[in-house]
């Protein structure tokens, strides 16, 4: 049998990577990436044309299809991950009206408490969609346009989110599915379908109803590459595009995260700590998002605003390399000699407190010390990490591993000290792409559904997803209970605070 590749995007808020991925070796044959950058305003307005997606994504197919490994004659699938939450607006002639509001932007932070207002309160949204409409989601930004640019909502046709509207390049159909759905604020996450409610809070005339795209099942196609798609970047039109999702979805799959008992937390810019369920679950409080899967299941995920952050400006405020930082973090004890940092510098989403500022505690004039403030720095990200999985924890999800990426994970001391913090065995994956090599992992997946094959998506993430052994750290017993009374104090100073932080 000759060699079966398929291609995965993930399409980013800062770029968009691609890989192909060889069904007979298991490897990934071939990367590219091409960056771009925001529309920003000063009430919070962060956005991006989606022709800035589909141009990285021309470049990334172009690189890929050039590698000397490629055929492209032997491409069967292709699959999209996206940045998630963000609004692409297209009128009835599948043209977008204005450049696409992200999950970043909070210019809608108002809109949010009108529309829970409107469907009766925040128990009657989770009762109604087992999410509240939290800022940054979908909702609060059809609503924004609806208030602020009534002329571009007369034209409204169709709201896609990011990813779908790279499947909508490739294919021609304006489709989503229910993982990435879950993420809008207007989706039933237990029933799975739109949620009538909140639809009629964000726009009562039933407008919105008639502007949302049909579901495809996570093993579904979205479609077949479209003709001219197809003679663009000789490809065959029979090549199947899977259906998708949100890039923690993806990120799930590249992860092997499809089975209970494995949980993925990201160590990047902002951080999130996620497992698989095989039923919703349901956050009373309202910390966790209760997201599907693009696996069949559910993602209950915790989402916090600040781990790199942190320790990327204490580094630039030392003027430190990575190597140094280290060093110096590593050469001093756990606690930091008595510093604790609440990492808020960006705010924060978990717990809710999205005007928080980030504080220093514990100051005297002996642990004024430059390794003391990378150590705190370090342990601050990770115990914010670790109330999410708190979160997660006491709504039944149990790890027995945690499979981190982002740059964080690069750090074989921010490891440890994971696995200290959290008390549980942390890991790495061979493959650092976790959103990319998901994407062609679920597109394989369908690909081999559409050929009647009907390989299961755990029994392909367990041949395909390598955990890299040396990176395993266990926890440390006598540091585990060090850092179980620091994590107390880190929290007895997040409840002082929080009348401040509100």
């Amino acid at each position: 049998m000759s060699d079966r590749l398929y291609i995965g995007i993930d399409s980013g808020t800062q770029g968009t990577k691609g890989v192909v991925l060889s069904e007979e070796s298991g490897n990934l044959i071939a990367e590219s990436y091409h960056g771009y950058d925001l529309i920003e305003n000063e009430r919070g307005g962060r956005e991006q044309h989606p022709d800035t997606w589909i141009d990285a994504c021309d470049k990334v197919l172009t690189d890929l299809l050039a590698a000397e490994e490629v055929s492209p004659a032997a491409i069967r699938a292709i699959g999209v991950s996206g940045q998630q939450h963000g609004m692409v607006p297209l009128d009835r002639d599948g043209q977008v009206i204005r450049p696409a509001k992200l999950w970043c932007d909070t210019e809608t932070a108002d809109q949010c408490l009108t529309i829970t207002r409107r469907a009766g309160g925040e128990q009657a949204v989770v009762k109604a969609i087992c999410n509240q409409v939290a800022a940054g989601f979908t909702a609060s930004k059809i609503l924004w346009l609806q208030e602020h640019e009534p002329d571009l909502y007369d034209r409204l046709a169709t709201v896609l989110l990011p990813h779908d509207y790279i499947n909508y390049w490739l294919t021609g159909n304006r489709v989503t599915e229910f993982g990435d759905a879950s993420g809008t604020a207007y989706f039933d996450v237990a029933n799975r379908c739109w949620s009538e409610p909140l639809l009629k809070a964000i726009d009562p005339s039933g407008k919105l109803e008639n502007c949302l795209p049909d579901f495809v099942a996570p093993d579904e196609p979205s479609g077949r590459l479209r003709k001219e798609i197809g003679e663009r970047f000789g490809l065959s039109a029979d090549i199947v595009v899977s259906s998708g999702g949100g890039d923690n979805m993806m990120a799930a799959i590249g992860t092997g995260n499809v089975v209970q008992g494995i949980v993925t937390a990201s160590l990047g810019t902002s951080g999130t700590i996620y497992g698989y369920a095989d039923q919703p679950v349901v956050d009373k409080s309202g910390e966790l998002a209760a997201f599907c899967s693009s696996s069949g299941g559910w993602l209950p995920l915790v989402c916090t605003m600040n781990v790199t952050v942190a320790t990327e400006l204490m580094r630039s405020l030392f003027d430190l390399g990575l190597d140094e930082m280290n060093r110096l973090a590593e050469s001093t004890s756990p606690g930091a000699e008595g510093i604790v940092l609440l990492p808020y510098f960006n705010g924060e989403r978990t717990p809710p407190l999205p005007g928080a500022k980030a504080n220093l505690g514990g100051l005297s004039a002996l642990n004024m010390k430059t390794n003391n403030f990378c150590r705190a720095a370090m342990e601050g990200a990770t115990f914010s990490l670790r109330y999410g999985l708190d979160v997660i924890r006491r709504n039944g999800i149990e790890p027995r591993q945690i499979r981190l990426t982002g740059g964080g994970a690069k750090s074989r001391l921010w490891r440890q000290l994971t696995a200290d913090i959290f008390n549980c065995e942390v890991v790495c994956l061979k493959q650092e792409e976790a959103g990319a090599a998901g994407a062609a992992l679920q597109a394989l997946w369908c690909a081999d559904k559409v050929a009647s094959r009907n390989t299961s998506l755990p029994d392909i993430t367990a041949r395909f997803v390598e955990i890299d052994e040396a990176s395993k750290c266990e926890p440390d017993q006598v540091n585990v209970n060090q850092y179980e009374d620091l994590y107390k104090i880190y929290l007895r100073y997040n409840e002082a605070l929080q009348p401040l932080n509100e």
